[in-house]
């Protein structure tokens, strides 16, 4: 046997046999359909197993893993279609209500279902459902907290422009067409992919909690309700 041969396992030269691969660890032997988890993940002697022993179809696509996108999935389709989520986020927490900021006659909080990270929403906390509706009182504070995210967002995220705007009444495009909010939404030069045209979606950087924080620990003192 030549000393090629040897060196593929190490001894007897058998693509099966046992050795070592460069970057992984020991490698068994056989192995006979899926590895129980708990040798794989737990317990006290578990073992890093190379995926190419595993039970699977290698193929040439990536995974992007979204376990937060679990949250939509098992509220179905219509997860707020019997309350107003602008009017229940703010009877939540700050976290659980993805909030960045209350104020007297508005809040910010974050967009449930992003176009990009860090896409905010600004609404009066009165349930009405088109700008000419909004009090002065209402129209100014908006104005302010959408200028105060902007500034946050561009110091959090280093921003390149925003897209600001309003859809009025479900034939425009509103999501929830009966509350008013007013969308902000940072871009970057290299924000543009594939994803959104081929595939309707959108692969985002952070996970919803994690850009609250950021958000919220950022923003300036601000008057509340309270």
């Amino acid at each position: 046997m030549s000393d090629d041969a040897a060196s593929v396992d190490g001894s007897t030269g058998s693509p099966t046999g046992k050795g070592s691969v460069p970057g992984s660890s020991e490698i068994p032997e056989h192995v006979e359909g899926p590895a129980p988890a708990a040798e794989l993940i737990d317990g006290p002697d578990a073992k890093l197993i190379d995926a190419a022993h595993l039970p699977g179809v290698p193929d040439e696509f990536q995974r992007l893993w979204t376990p937060h996108r679990m949250a939509y999935i098992t509220a179905g389709p219509e997860p707020l279609r019997h309350t107003c989520p602008f009017c229940a986020a703010p009877t939540m927490t700050d976290e659980e209500g993805l909030i960045v900021v209350r104020g007297r006659t508005a809040y910010a909080l974050l967009n449930l279902f992003p176009y990009n990270s860090g896409h905010l929403l600004v609404c009066p906390y009165r349930h009405i459902a088109t700008y000419d509706e909004a009090t002065p009182e209402e129209v100014a504070e908006i104005g302010l907290l959408t200028q105060q995210g902007m500034r946050v967002l561009r110091k959090v995220s280093n921003c390149d422009g925003f897209n600001i705007g309003m859809n009025q009444g479900r034939v425009a495009g509103a999501g929830v067409d009966e509350h008013l909010h007013q969308h902000i939404v940072p871009r970057w030069a290299t924000d543009a992919n594939f994803f959104p045209i081929i595939a309707k979606t959108k692969a985002l950087p952070q996970l919803l909690g994690e850009v609250r924080k950021a958000v919220a620990d950022a923003w300036p003192e601000h008057p509340t309700a309270d």
